[in-house]
Formats: C-alpha cells, structure tokens, sequence
C-alpha cells in the first residue's frame, strides 16, 4: 500500500474529500517526523511506538570494491508494534 492509497482508504473510512484525507496524513506525517526528530517517542495507543535510537559507528566494508570502509555513528527511527497490531498480523 502506498501513499495514494493510504488516503484514498482514509477518504473512503470518514467521507472527508481526497483533499482533507491527504492534509490530515499529512499532518499526522509532519507530527510524528517533527517528534522524532526533536528526540520524543510518539505513541499511538493500539497501535504502537514510533522512537529513535543512537547506533554506534562501525567498521563495514564497501560492496562495490571489498574495501574496509568506516561507518559513522547516527541515530535511527525505529518502530515498536503495540498488542493489538501483533495480534492482527499473527
């Protein structure tokens, strides 16, 4: 499913126009990204947890050439998967 998609379901689920269904994933987007960014876990009860985590930089090695290469440190999204949405995909 991608985007399009996403706000047509949304479309079709609250009667709202194309428009509005593709402002609001828009601003649920804008606010979870925003949080994330600023460091804050953004919770979304029954569903789950959207947080970041640091990764520490380590030694890889390059695909093209074999050569070692140095990966820097950064820090990632991750997503935890709350019960409800465990249980709908077992």
């Amino acid at each position: 499913m991608n985007k399009t998609q996403i706000v047509e379901h949304i479309q079709t689920q609250t009667g709202l126009s194309k428009k509005q269904a593709h402002l609001a994933l828009e601003a649920t987007l804008l606010a979870i990204k925003t949080n994330l960014s600023e460091g804050r876990e953004v919770q979304i009860s029954g569903f789950g947890t959207f947080y970041t985590r640091a990764r520490a930089a380590r030694a890889g090695t390059h695909p093209g050439s074999g050569e070692a290469i140095q990966i820097p440190a950064q820090t990632v999204a991750r997503f935890r998967p709350g019960k409800s949405l465990r249980e709908a995909v077992s």
